[in-house]
């Protein structure tokens, strides 16, 4: 009785050692938990108008790992005019951050009846919204031109802009509609993002000469900035680019001189002027920086789409360019009496920034590219 007992206790240890060791070396199944998806990564490029950042922009939206959207805050602005850009950062930084976490239903309020791909602002230029899933006549691998999207793809519905976000590794936004770095500190801030920045900023003369040129774009914008009437009369383009420099000054120092601890390694200043200086060098500086491979194919396109022959002069084109050339034609175009204004209402900023200031009308004719900086900018 006593070994018929035995034998039965050590077939089930058997049959339990066994079990266990079955379900210990187990391959993964269906019931085995999987590996958690990398969290995105959240990229706001942060500039002004005419600073270069359309252009900047392009060199994240045609990256195959990158959802891009261009100034999706200019629906906020366009729909309440009425108030300052102070007034309007709460919204902008909500919009942004929804985007961020591919929540499109923030811009519910601004579609058409219809909520077409099509009513989301400068929505061509963005690659991701010309491929798949948003749109099936290219590839995702493809570089896209924004007057080829805008012919083929706008009829797809709005509902393929959030489903095509949820399939990227990275969500970048270009945006010209913050003023104040400690805006964005609750996004810094924010668990579910990992956001970084990247500071663009162009030399105020140059800025301020591309401005004259696109007057009429950029006037709802002025008013916002300054008020209506500070925008009126022969300062007006200057009062406009002082609380521009302003800003970029407050929104370096916050940066980088006196950065709270979720901002290390977060921020990074850019100069237009180095990026058409080196293109290639600064592409691949920004793609390090927001975690993207720079793949043979974009290398090709960044060198092709800086060293063409147009002249950039219109809001929002980014097509090949000299780039290097029109980064410098206000030193041939702007008379010296507009560059001293210009000059003293952005004196802190240029200072900051490595702007060396052109002190009369010979100097700005003769002054080499390399001499427009100071010697203490990178």
């Amino acid at each position: 009785m006593m070994k018929s007992r035995r034998v039965q206790v050590l077939l089930i240890l058997a049959v339990l050692s066994f079990l266990l060791i079955h379900f210990h070396f187990l391959p993964c199944s269906n019931n085995a938990p999987m590996e958690e998806k990398p969290s995105p990564v959240h990229i706001l490029i942060l500039s002004s108008w005419r600073s270069g950042s359309s252009f900047t922009g392009q060199i994240f939206s045609q990256h195959p790992s990158v959802f891009y959207l261009m100034e999706p805050a200019w629906h906020v602005w366009v729909t309440m005019y009425q108030n300052s850009a102070e007034v309007l950062h709460m919204a902008v930084r909500d919009l942004v951050r929804s985007v961020f976490l591919c929540d499109m239903s923030v811009f519910d309020a601004y579609m058409s009846t219809q909520k077409k791909k099509s009513d989301l602002f400068q929505w061509e230029t963005s690659r991701a919204l010309c491929s798949p899933p948003a749109c099936d006549s290219f590839s995702r691998s493809d570089i896209i031109t924004a007057g080829n999207c805008r012919t083929i793809c706008g009829k797809y519905p709005f509902s393929k802009v959030e489903e095509a976000c949820k399939t990227y590794s990275h969500v970048a936004i270009k945006e010209v509609r913050f003023f104040d770095l400690k805006v964005l500190y609750p996004l810094l801030a924010d668990p579910s993002l990992n956001l970084k920045i990247i500071h663009l900023v162009r030399d105020p003369r140059a800025v301020f000469r591309s401005r004259e040129n696109t007057v009429a774009d950029l006037k709802r914008d002025s008013n916002i900035v300054v008020g209506s009437q500070r925008t009126k009369g022969e300062m007006g383009p200057y009062n406009t680019m002082q609380v521009i420099c302003k800003s970029h000054v407050e929104i370096y120092k916050a940066g980088s001189q006196a950065a709270p601890s979720f901002l290390k390694d977060r921020y990074l200043l850019v100069r237009y002027e180095d990026i058409v200086r080196d293109p290639l060098a600064r592409a691949a500086q920004m793609y390090r920086f927001a975690e993207l491979h720079f793949t043979p194919k974009l290398q090709k396109w960044v060198h092709n789409i800086t060293h063409g022959k147009g002249q950039g002069a219109r809001a929002f084109d980014i097509g090949s360019r000299d780039a290097l050339r029109v980064s410098q034609a206000w030193r041939k175009t702007l008379p010296f009496q507009k560059i001293e204004k210009v000059q003293k209402v952005c004196k802190d900023a240029m200072d900051l920034l490595g702007y060396r200031l052109v002190q009369s009308e010979q100097e700005q004719k003769n002054m080499s590219l390399d001499l427009l900086f100071t010697q203490n900018s990178s």
